[in-house]
């Protein structure tokens, strides 16, 4: 089994000999390969929904990894006792949904001294719910697979305060280090939302015009941010 570019980068952000939680394990992909690799020494595969889990159970028994991960129906980490994991996964889905899952997860938030996530998503929002919720973002990549931009983050109990919109929506970690794969994604944003001004102010005073000034306003703002971003990157 071969990891696509992505799961390998989520793969590769947990410490070795871990005991995991894979949340929206879906095929069951990473924990098998963790385990497989001896890159951790237990799992436990969870998901919501029961096709995928029937999908996962299937690749673990194929693996012969029936005693060493754990798959379970579960919604979030409702399903996760304290003490099973000690590394958990989020990885593949939307920001508000990452959100919630820690949010409900709250109980579980001392027994567990890492996390690896992914949103897809609202990274600006997941970043300031870990920065009020006493967490530390400790190492973030950014990478690219076919056309789409990811991000992987390593989370702890900690401290952390960032200092600007930029940092929320990019990431101070990734600013800092001069992430090329971000610089390339700044340069996208910044021409798709020059094209949308262009395209704004060619359509001007023809209908809707206070909700066209507001979406300029609003785009003028994203740019400044790349700017900024941008200009710390340099």
């Amino acid at each position: 089994m071969k990891l696509s570019k992505r799961l390998e980068t989520v793969a590769s952000f947990v410490p070795k000999g871990s005991n995991i939680a894979d949340i929206g394990t879906d095929h069951g992909y990473v924990p098998i390969y963790l385990v497989r690799e001896g890159l951790a020494e237990h799992a436990v595969a969870m998901d919501v929904r029961k096709g995928p889990l029937e999908r996962a159970k299937a690749h673990v028994a194929e693996a012969g990894l029936e005693n060493r991960i754990d798959v379970r129906l579960s919604d979030g980490l409702t399903g996760l006792k304290p003490g099973e994991a000690d590394c958990v996964v989020i990885a593949g889905m939307g920001g508000e949904l990452v959100i919630h899952i820690l949010e409900a997860g709250r109980s579980l938030w001392e027994t567990i001294g890492y996390w690896v996530l992914s949103p897809q998503s609202e990274l600006d929002k997941v970043r300031r719910f870990l920065e009020k919720e006493s967490f530390s973002i400790v190492r973030e990549t950014m990478m690219k697979e076919d056309g789409k931009y990811y991000t992987v983050m390593s989370v702890k109990r900690g401290f952390m305060e960032y200092e600007s919109e930029a940092h929320y929506l990019y990431g101070k970690i990734l600013i800092d280090k001069k992430d090329v794969i971000l610089r390339e994604y700044l340069g996208r944003e910044m021409l798709r939302i020059e094209k949308i001004l262009v395209s704004l102010q060619a359509k001007d005073g023809i209908t809707d015009t206070e909700t066209r000034a507001e979406a300029r306003i609003s785009r003028q703002k994203e740019l400044s941010w790349i700017k900024e971003a941008q200009d710390e990157m340099q």
